[in-house]
């Protein structure tokens, strides 16, 4: 018998009495596998949103109900779990993220913590301590706006190459920003990449530069590619084996990481066909451990011979679904690569970046709209986001004949008050990431100007008020794949500061609740097998510490996952 001290406690009834405890009339019931009783479900089903016990079989949920109700399920094989009034809920759906870049993100350089540039140089001098000479040195995480102070020197308050390359002569690095679009290098990294004075900027990017021409350390949107390059060639010498095996412990940091957290749906946010391959393989020999549904990120003329091979839809017991495409139509607020309207508040000179020529992803969306497949685009600055509302309404009109398609706009940061209401009128799902608003509130105002931000930024309660579908993720690895903390943060959009960005744009608690389960299942055709607690559904549940529904605001965070459910399987219990 296991026992979980203080939250749970399984026990396993005899047939004694599990007679005397029969209502009268149900002892026809078929017994259940898996019955939670005594807690308090929220079941994010308007036909009966709160009930106190589920009954499962297989890996659907049979019944729902009251406790005296799923007590007719029960008999001395049933596995029973008593809540002892814990609260139960759908298991979280992570609408936006980057599954093997959140396993890799375990096994590099954290840089997330670090609260000021010497942090970062201080741990990239250890990793280099343990290196092997020429081994390349990663990190991620880094974020300017989130340190105590200003690195000295710096170029627009990005730090430059000059310590690592100190600490790092002969080993390259590479480090991340925290939103994946920009990064810094060592000279050592930028020598193997043949970086000089000469070299030109490559559409939709940017070197930092220093007065003289000379490159600073720091690349914003697809100049990073000119180091990353250069990564990839390294990593691609190593044999077949070792990219396999590293593969495969990436894809066991990621899935341990999202069960812990009670996670069971992942909607990753671009992968290659190659990866999606290796995806395939493990769900069909049982060995892939969360549900993934996966945007393809190739190349156009790629995706134009493979469409047709690689959708999938609910493989290997609703493992893995393959039915969308990923692509960018620009950059980052952070690091000054969203694409804007109007020029930066804090750079004068600059609207951003557009990160992909508009007429590769208009040809993107006739392959989407032809082959059946979701378009989701990332836009994060307001014309980003106008531009490919553009685009989709186009190619609507064009195909008059394709309906319900919920195509995507990833993340939706910035939109201009005039394209709100397009959401809706076009059914394009904004799916968003309320951790963004909370994370980089303090420097949001800095960017964008207070009316700005006012006005178009994070602007959740606009988008639902107008009628469109507001699905939630954390876009890990950029943040922390813990659906507790995104919930806290869409129902108070309280920053570190302790202040409230914009608190009138805040989501109720259902409204989270749903964002981050029904919604976000909506958003991948899914809603009819997952994202409530609805019998014939997944039984994919989250039993959690304390009611999120009702639990001060200020204790929240301090939720703990106590059991994941996935597929009516206990995958993940706290000790």
């Amino acid at each position: 018998m296991n026992i979980l001290p203080n939250y749970v406690e399984i026990l396993f009834f005899s047939s004694a009495i599990l007679l005397t405890g029969l209502p009268s009339g149900c002892a026809h019931q078929k017994p259940a596998e898996l019955v939670l009783l005594g807690g308090k479900i929220v079941t994010v089903d308007d036909s009966r949103p709160e009930a106190q016990a589920i009954a499962v079989n297989g890996d659907r949920i049979t019944a729902v109900g009251s406790d005296e109700e799923i007590r007719a399920f029960i008999d001395s094989s049933t596995k029973v779990i008593d809540l002892k009034g814990k609260l139960a809920v759908p298991g979280f759906i992570d609408g936006h993220g980057h599954f093997m870049g959140l396993g890799k993100s375990k096994m590099r350089l954290d840089l997330a913590p670090a609260k000021d540039w010497q942090a970062i140089v201080s741990m990239v001098s250890n990793a280099v301590q343990r290196a092997k000479p020429g081994d390349w040195v990663l990190g991620r995480g880094w974020h300017q706006e989130k340190w105590d102070s200003t690195p000295s020197p710096n170029i627009e308050g990005l730090p430059t190459h000059a310590d690592l390359s100190r600490v790092s002569p002969d080993n390259p690095v590479l480090l991340v920003h925290a939103s994946g679009h920009s990064g810094i290098a060592n000279a050592k990294a930028m020598q193997l990449a043949g970086i000089t004075s000469a070299t030109q900027n490559p559409a939709g990017g940017q070197i930092v530069r220093f007065k003289n021409g000379q490159a600073s350390g720091v690349f914003r949107e697809t100049a990073l590619g000119l180091l990353e390059n250069v990564l990839d060639d390294a990593l691609a010498k190593r044999s077949a084996q070792q990219i396999r095996d590293e593969n495969l412990r990436t894809i066991s940091q990621a899935t341990r990481e999202c069960l812990s957290k009670g996670v069971t749906s992942f909607q990753d946010a671009g992968s290659s066909l190659q990866t999606v391959d290796l995806f395939k393989e493990l769900a069909g020999n049982n060995q892939l451990g969360v549900r993934l549904w996966v945007m393809l990120s190739d190349n156009n003329l790629q995706l134009a011979q493979a469409l047709s091979k690689y959708k999938l839809i609910n493989f290997a017991n609703k493992h893995l679904t393959v039915r969308a495409i990923k692509r960018w139509i620009d950059g980052a607020l952070g690091a000054h690569g969203a694409w804007l309207l109007e020029p930066y508040s804090d750079l004068k000179d600059s609207s951003g970046l557009s990160a992909m020529p508009l007429e590769e992803i208009e040809h993107t969306a006739k392959l989407a709209i032809q082959h059946g497949f979701q378009l989701c685009t990332h836009a994060i600055g307001d014309r980003g986001n106008r531009e490919i509302l553009n685009i989709y309404e186009k190619i609507f009109k064009k195909y008059p004949d394709k309906k319900n398609l919920r195509w995507r706009v990833e993340h939706a940061q910035h939109i201009n008050p005039a394209d709100i209401p397009r959401f809706s009128k076009l059914g394009v799902i904004a799916s968003m990431q309320s951790i963004h608003c909370t994370s980089d509130g303090p420097w949001v105002i800095k960017r964008l100007g207070e009316k700005r931000a006012r006005q178009g930024a994070y602007v959740w309660q606009k988008l639902i008020k107008s009628g469109a579908v507001v699905s939630n993720g954390t876009d890990t690895p950029v943040e922390d794949v813990n659906p507790i903390a995104n919930f806290y943060s869409a129902v108070t959009r309280k920053m570190k500061t302790g202040a409230a960005f914009f608190a009138e744009q805040r989501m109720s608690r259902a409204e989270a609740l749903r964002s981050l389960t029904l919604n976000a299942a909506y958003a991948a055709f899914e809603e009819e097998i997952k994202g409530s607690l609805t019998p014939g559904k997944l039984a994919d549940i989250v039993i959690l510490s304390q009611d999120l529904m009702t639990v001060a605001e200020n204790e929240i965070e301090k939720t703990q996952v106590l059991y994941t459910i996935l597929g009516g399987k206990v995958v993940y219990e706290k000790k």
